[in-house]
């Protein structure tokens, strides 16, 4: 038996300096120590040895498993160490080469005109109200004094999806929307994307705009042209003013264009305001009676003035663009000369 116990220890030593892996280790475990291996084995055997001999082959059966045990957990700690150290080395991170830089983004100068505006009329008190893009015939023109058989429908372009379901021309429904929903006194901007049939190098199909309405008692077009000339003072520079030429809007009256002093020239001429000393910015006036009366305000005891801005137009005008497509183009070497 001792025999047997020695030449088995040399076997399970010899199988244990050869396992480098967890698969191997698990190997000698299965062949050696599990309740089916060899070292169980030899309990089994002790019934052939003389009753009077067990209890001392017992205990160096005993003592070979303890040891081969202990070499087991050894040689798992030496494996798990190994292993560990390897996956150390395969993840390690060179501090030496030169980090991926990620480029920061920018908002697209769309964007940033539209907060500016927002920020500038926030700052005198103004509302921000965005109505839906797809609008009914009633909203976009009839109340806004734009019958069905109104020559300035044909302006507009429209896209119809049905009869009397549209793509929006204009941000203007908003005022109604606004004056349906609160009575005066109101200060509302009603930015969002408009849709007219129209494309070249100044106009697209799909545009931005922003709405202004401001109703309340005693409100005049002065009221409109000195928030006007302050709003273009901060988007354009201190110096710039405005001036207001007679125009025709269905849904103002009077109407004007207004026009800023050119911030390139400073008024002298020059390319860009095309040598007059003026550029034409947007249109206003004074709210029409009748689109007071269409949303139930009194217009003998209110009255109000509402302006249209081209948010496309300022930026192209703001950051010296010369063609509106490339503000829908995302191409990226024009859109990163606007990051902030």
């Amino acid at each position: 038996m001792q025999e047997l116990i020695d030449s088995l220890a040399a076997q399970a030593a010899e199988a244990l300096a050869a396992a480098d892996s967890r698969a191997t280790l698990s190997a000698f475990w299965q062949e050696y120590l599990s309740k089916n291996g060899k070292v169980a084995g030899l309990m089994k055997q002790l019934r052939t040895v003389a009753p009077e001999e067990r209890p001392a082959a017992g205990k160096i059966i005993n003592e070979c498993k303890a040891k081969l045990t202990a070499d087991y957990e050894a040689a798992a700690e030496r494996i798990n160490a190994a292993e560990l150290a390897a996956r150390n080395a395969a993840e390690a991170v060179d501090i030496t080469l030169p980090a991926k830089r990620r480029p920061m983004g920018a908002l697209h100068p769309i964007t940033l005109v539209k907060n500016q505006i927002i920020d500038v009329f926030a700052g005198m008190g103004f509302e921000v109200y965005e109505g839906p893009e797809i609008e009914d015939d009633d909203h976009n023109f009839t109340r806004l004094n734009v019958p069905k058989n109104h020559p300035a429908r044909d302006m507009q372009d429209t896209f119809y999806i049905t009869e009397d379901i549209l793509l929006r021309t204009q941000t203007s429904p908003g005022q109604i929307r606004t004056m349906d929903a609160k009575k005066p006194p109101i200060k509302v901007l009603v930015p969002g994307r408009v849709f007219r049939s129209d494309s070249d190098a100044t106009h697209s199909p799909m545009f931005h705009q922003m709405e202004g309405l401001v109703v309340d008692r005693h409100i005049t077009l002065c009221d409109l042209q000195g928030m006007l000339d302050s709003f273009v003072r901060e988007l354009f520079g201190e110096t710039a003013h405005t001036r207001l030429r007679p125009s025709y809007f269905p849904f103002t009256e009077p109407s004007v264009e207004v026009d800023v002093s050119c911030f390139e020239c400073g008024g002298k001429g020059c390319p860009l305001c095309k040598h007059t000393g003026w550029i034409e910015v947007l249109g206003g006036g004074v709210v029409n009676r009748k689109v007071l009366e269409n949303c139930g305000i009194d217009p003998d005891e209110y009255s109000g003035i509402a302006f249209g801005i081209g948010i496309e137009r300022i930026a192209m005008l703001k950051y010296g663009v010369n063609n509106i497509g490339l503000l829908f183009e995302n191409d990226l070497r024009f859109l990163k000369q606007f990051r902030e």
